[in-house]
Protein backbone atom coordinates (compact mmCIF):
# COMPACT_ATOMS: atom_id res chain seq x y z
CA UNK A 1 0.00 0.00 0.00
CA UNK A 2 1.60 3.29 -0.94
CA UNK A 3 1.80 5.89 2.07
CA UNK A 4 -1.09 8.14 0.05
CA UNK A 5 -3.45 4.94 0.44
CA UNK A 6 -2.57 4.70 3.77
CA UNK A 7 -3.40 7.91 4.78
CA UNK A 8 -6.50 7.85 2.59
CA UNK A 9 -5.34 10.96 0.22
CA UNK A 10 -4.36 11.60 -2.97
CA UNK A 11 -0.99 11.74 -3.81
CA UNK A 12 -0.92 15.27 -5.01
CA UNK A 13 -2.47 16.35 -1.26
CA UNK A 14 0.18 14.98 0.69
CA UNK A 15 2.11 17.98 1.61
CA UNK A 16 -0.53 19.95 2.23
CA UNK A 17 -2.48 17.55 4.28
CA UNK A 18 0.31 15.86 6.37
CA UNK A 19 0.23 19.32 8.49
CA UNK A 20 -2.69 18.73 9.45
CA UNK A 21 -2.39 14.53 10.30
CA UNK A 22 1.26 15.32 12.15
CA UNK A 23 1.85 18.21 15.13
CA UNK A 24 4.60 20.65 14.78
CA UNK A 25 5.40 19.39 11.30
CA UNK A 26 7.63 22.07 10.57
CA UNK A 27 9.76 22.04 13.70
CA UNK A 28 10.02 18.16 13.56
CA UNK A 29 11.60 18.79 9.82
CA UNK A 30 13.73 21.76 10.74
CA UNK A 31 15.31 20.01 13.62
CA UNK A 32 15.62 16.57 12.13
CA UNK A 33 17.56 19.15 8.95
CA UNK A 34 19.80 20.63 11.81
CA UNK A 35 21.06 17.22 12.84
CA UNK A 36 22.73 16.69 9.40
CA UNK A 37 26.32 17.30 9.80
CA UNK A 38 26.93 20.31 7.01
CA UNK A 39 29.89 18.38 5.93
CA UNK A 40 28.10 15.72 4.58
CA UNK A 41 28.62 14.67 0.50
CA UNK A 42 26.38 11.59 1.03
CA UNK A 43 22.64 11.46 2.63
CA UNK A 44 20.51 8.33 2.02
CA UNK A 45 17.05 9.41 2.81
CA UNK A 46 14.55 6.23 3.92
CA UNK A 47 10.79 6.49 2.80
CA UNK A 48 11.64 10.11 0.92
CA UNK A 49 8.55 10.60 0.52
CA UNK A 50 7.56 13.93 -1.47
CA UNK A 51 11.30 15.22 -0.57
CA UNK A 52 10.34 17.55 2.43
CA UNK A 53 13.52 16.64 4.63
CA UNK A 54 15.76 15.93 2.00
CA UNK A 55 15.49 19.52 0.49
CA UNK A 56 16.02 20.69 4.15
CA UNK A 57 18.93 18.51 4.39
CA UNK A 58 20.30 19.68 1.24
CA UNK A 59 19.67 23.41 1.96
CA UNK A 60 21.88 22.59 5.09
CA UNK A 61 24.83 20.43 3.37
CA UNK A 62 25.11 22.50 0.76
CA UNK A 63 28.04 19.77 -1.10
CA UNK A 64 25.94 17.20 -0.54
CA UNK A 65 24.08 14.45 -2.75
CA UNK A 66 20.96 12.61 -2.01
CA UNK A 67 20.18 9.26 -2.62
CA UNK A 68 16.43 8.58 -2.14
CA UNK A 69 14.81 5.21 -1.36
CA UNK A 70 11.35 5.16 -1.33
CA UNK A 71 8.47 2.70 -2.22
CA UNK A 72 5.74 4.71 -3.68
CA UNK A 73 6.63 5.71 -7.22
CA UNK A 74 4.35 8.82 -7.23
CA UNK A 75 5.63 10.13 -3.98
CA UNK A 76 9.39 10.20 -5.40
CA UNK A 77 8.04 12.21 -8.43
CA UNK A 78 7.03 14.81 -6.46
CA UNK A 79 10.56 14.88 -4.59
CA UNK A 80 12.72 14.75 -8.15
CA UNK A 81 10.24 17.54 -9.11
CA UNK A 82 10.96 19.40 -5.94
CA UNK A 83 14.40 18.71 -6.11
CA UNK A 84 15.09 19.63 -9.47
CA UNK A 85 13.06 23.25 -8.53
CA UNK A 86 16.13 23.95 -6.20
CA UNK A 87 18.47 26.72 -6.78
CA UNK A 88 21.15 25.48 -7.57
CA UNK A 89 19.45 22.23 -8.65
CA UNK A 90 19.63 19.66 -6.15
CA UNK A 91 22.05 16.77 -6.91
CA UNK A 92 19.95 13.46 -6.52
CA UNK A 93 19.11 10.11 -7.36
CA UNK A 94 16.18 7.86 -6.24
CA UNK A 95 15.06 3.56 -5.86
CA UNK A 96 11.86 2.49 -6.19
CA UNK A 97 11.66 -0.22 -3.76
CA UNK A 98 11.71 -1.25 0.19
CA UNK A 99 14.54 0.44 2.45
CA UNK A 100 14.42 -2.67 4.18
CA UNK A 101 15.29 -4.36 1.44
CA UNK A 102 16.77 -1.45 -0.93
CA UNK A 103 20.93 -1.60 -0.56
CA UNK A 104 22.54 1.81 1.08
CA UNK A 105 25.38 2.96 -0.28
CA UNK A 106 28.36 4.43 1.53
CA UNK A 107 27.12 7.35 3.05
CA UNK A 108 27.67 10.43 5.29
CA UNK A 109 23.95 10.56 7.03
CA UNK A 110 20.79 9.02 6.76
CA UNK A 111 17.53 10.48 7.65
CA UNK A 112 13.72 9.12 7.74
CA UNK A 113 10.66 11.61 8.18
CA UNK A 114 7.91 9.18 9.50
CA UNK A 115 8.95 6.75 7.45
CA UNK A 116 10.62 4.02 10.22
CA UNK A 117 7.52 3.70 11.69
CA UNK A 118 6.18 1.38 8.73
CA UNK A 119 8.86 -1.12 10.32
CA UNK A 120 6.56 -3.85 11.72
CA UNK A 121 8.72 -5.68 14.02
CA UNK A 122 11.72 -4.72 16.37
CA UNK A 123 13.70 -7.04 15.43
CA UNK A 124 13.29 -6.29 11.62
CA UNK A 125 14.41 -2.49 12.84
CA UNK A 126 17.59 -4.01 14.39
CA UNK A 127 18.61 -5.42 11.46
CA UNK A 128 17.76 -2.15 9.44
CA UNK A 129 20.02 -0.09 12.35
CA UNK A 130 22.69 -2.42 11.71
CA UNK A 131 22.90 -2.03 8.14
CA UNK A 132 22.89 1.95 8.57
CA UNK A 133 26.04 1.42 10.85
CA UNK A 134 27.06 -0.40 8.28
CA UNK A 135 27.24 2.45 5.29
CA UNK A 136 27.96 5.32 7.40
CA UNK A 137 31.62 6.72 7.46
CA UNK A 138 33.39 7.64 10.27
CA UNK A 139 31.23 10.13 11.95
CA UNK A 140 28.19 9.49 10.25
CA UNK A 141 24.71 10.46 11.80
CA UNK A 142 21.33 8.42 11.46
CA UNK A 143 18.34 11.04 12.29
CA UNK A 144 14.91 9.98 12.52
CA UNK A 145 11.77 12.11 12.48
CA UNK A 146 9.01 10.43 14.13
CA UNK A 147 6.41 8.99 16.75
CA UNK A 148 7.67 7.32 19.88
CA UNK A 149 5.62 8.28 22.44
CA UNK A 150 5.94 7.22 26.50
CA UNK A 151 6.32 3.97 27.78
CA UNK A 152 4.27 5.07 30.66
CA UNK A 153 0.70 4.16 30.33
CA UNK A 154 -1.05 7.50 31.83
CA UNK A 155 1.65 9.61 29.87
CA UNK A 156 1.16 7.75 26.14
CA UNK A 157 -2.56 8.45 26.87
CA UNK A 158 -1.96 11.79 27.20
CA UNK A 159 0.37 12.43 24.32
CA UNK A 160 -2.39 10.11 22.20
CA UNK A 161 -5.15 12.72 23.53
CA UNK A 162 -2.96 15.72 22.35
CA UNK A 163 -2.53 14.07 18.99
CA UNK A 164 -6.50 13.65 18.05
CA UNK A 165 -6.89 17.41 19.47
CA UNK A 166 -4.43 18.33 16.65
CA UNK A 167 -6.61 16.29 13.91
CA UNK A 168 -10.10 17.65 15.37
CA UNK A 169 -9.13 20.96 14.81
CA UNK A 170 -8.87 20.20 10.81
CA UNK A 171 -11.49 17.41 10.80
CA UNK A 172 -14.71 16.76 12.24
CA UNK A 173 -14.88 14.59 15.34
CA UNK A 174 -15.59 10.95 14.21
CA UNK A 175 -13.29 11.43 11.23
CA UNK A 176 -10.11 12.55 13.28
CA UNK A 177 -10.47 10.06 15.75
CA UNK A 178 -10.74 7.50 13.51
CA UNK A 179 -7.38 8.44 11.42
CA UNK A 180 -5.44 6.72 14.39
CA UNK A 181 -7.58 3.67 14.25
CA UNK A 182 -7.04 3.11 11.03
CA UNK A 183 -3.07 3.90 10.68
CA UNK A 184 -2.60 1.68 13.68
CA UNK A 185 -3.41 -0.90 11.52
CA UNK A 186 -0.07 -0.76 9.87
CA UNK A 187 1.97 1.61 12.30
CA UNK A 188 4.51 0.62 14.70
CA UNK A 189 5.09 3.65 17.46
CA UNK A 190 7.98 2.09 19.27
CA UNK A 191 8.18 3.92 22.64
CA UNK A 192 10.95 6.57 22.96
CA UNK A 193 13.37 4.95 25.27
CA UNK A 194 12.69 1.42 23.75
CA UNK A 195 13.47 3.05 20.26
CA UNK A 196 17.03 4.25 21.85
CA UNK A 197 17.52 1.37 23.24
CA UNK A 198 17.46 -0.35 19.47
CA UNK A 199 19.73 2.01 18.24
CA UNK A 200 22.34 1.50 21.28
CA UNK A 201 22.32 -2.01 20.89
CA UNK A 202 23.07 -1.88 16.65
CA UNK A 203 26.17 0.38 17.87
CA UNK A 204 25.56 3.80 17.49
CA UNK A 205 25.06 6.72 20.98
CA UNK A 206 21.77 8.93 20.87
CA UNK A 207 20.79 12.36 21.14
CA UNK A 208 17.06 13.55 21.38
CA UNK A 209 17.47 16.37 19.33
CA UNK A 210 14.02 17.77 19.82
CA UNK A 211 10.72 16.30 22.07
CA UNK A 212 7.01 17.20 22.12
CA UNK A 213 3.90 15.00 22.80
CA UNK A 214 4.62 11.94 20.88
CA UNK A 215 7.28 13.25 18.59
CA UNK A 216 10.67 13.17 18.63
CA UNK A 217 14.06 13.55 16.57
CA UNK A 218 16.62 11.38 17.59
CA UNK A 219 20.44 11.86 16.15
CA UNK A 220 22.77 8.62 16.37
CA UNK A 221 26.11 9.06 15.91
CA UNK A 222 28.26 5.74 15.56
CA UNK A 223 30.12 4.60 18.38
CA UNK A 224 33.72 4.90 17.92
CA UNK A 225 35.82 1.97 19.93
CA UNK A 226 36.50 -1.29 19.49
CA UNK A 227 34.63 -2.95 21.85
CA UNK A 228 31.36 -0.78 20.82
CA UNK A 229 31.93 -2.11 16.80
CA UNK A 230 32.96 -5.78 18.42
CA UNK A 231 28.98 -5.33 20.96
CA UNK A 232 27.44 -4.53 17.62
CA UNK A 233 28.51 -7.69 15.48
CA UNK A 234 27.48 -9.92 18.30
CA UNK A 235 23.59 -8.18 18.41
Amino acid sequence: MSVASHLGIDVAEYDARIRTFIPDYEALIDAGAAAVPRSARTIVDLGTGTGALAARCLQRARRARLHGIDADAGMLAIAAQRLAAARPPARASFVTGNFLRAPIPPCDAVVASFALHHVRTRAAKLRLYQRVRSALARGGVLVSVDCNPSRDPAEARAQREAWTAHLRRSYPRRQADGFLHAWSKEDVYVPLEAEVGLLERAGFRVDVRWRHGSFAVLRARLRATGASARQAAAV
